[in-house]
């Protein structure tokens, strides 16, 4: 499923001629590994900042680092500043971000299954960047919860562009 959503959104972004970049944690890199598992991702696809520890969060995508203390890493806020910072880091018109928790233990007292998604678009003038977030709670094992988390990032910003 993840390489059709792939496969869709390269398609998409190309025609449009914008480009993409992420920001994962729970997903470790399995969403830029899909998204370049499509021939011709080279022509949309900037990079990748795989933040699975909290100090990257902060130190590569931005992450406002009393939030990080406060809240823990697996919140709305978190997610959005996640995408917001791969999309300046990796100079890209689109970025996607995830961050949960996969298992097998809570992390922040948040529920195993627990993810947030974010994407950001780009900045048209004077006008805001689009922001788009969403909470799921996924079941199953880690491998599982993580394969369903991938394939709901691509769906996201599939529907959202």
């Amino acid at each position: 499923m993840a390489l059709e959503s792939a496969e869709a959104l390269i398609k998409k972004m190309t025609q449009r001629s914008v480009t993409l970049a992420t920001c994962e944690s729970l997903t470790g890199g399995g969403l830029g590994a899909a998204i370049t598992a499509v021939p011709g991702a080279s022509a949309v696809f900037r990079g990748a900042l795989v933040t699975y520890a909290r100090d990257l969060k902060t130190a590569l995508a931005g992450v406002d680092e009393e939030l990080v203390d406060t809240e823990g890493v697996v919140n709305e806020l978190t997610a959005l500043q996640m995408a917001v910072g791969a999309q300046s880091q990796c100079d890209a018109d689109w970025a996607i971000a995830t961050t949960g928790v996969a298992g097998p233990t809570e992390t922040d007292g948040q529920k195993v299954g627990t993810v947030w998604f974010a994407v950001v678009g780009p900045r048209v003038g004077m006008s805001p960047r689009p922001q788009y977030t969403e909470l799921q709670h996924f079941e199953g094992d880690r491998e599982s919860i993580r394969g369903a988390a991938i394939e709901h990032a691509l769906e996201m910003c599939l529907r959202v562009q």
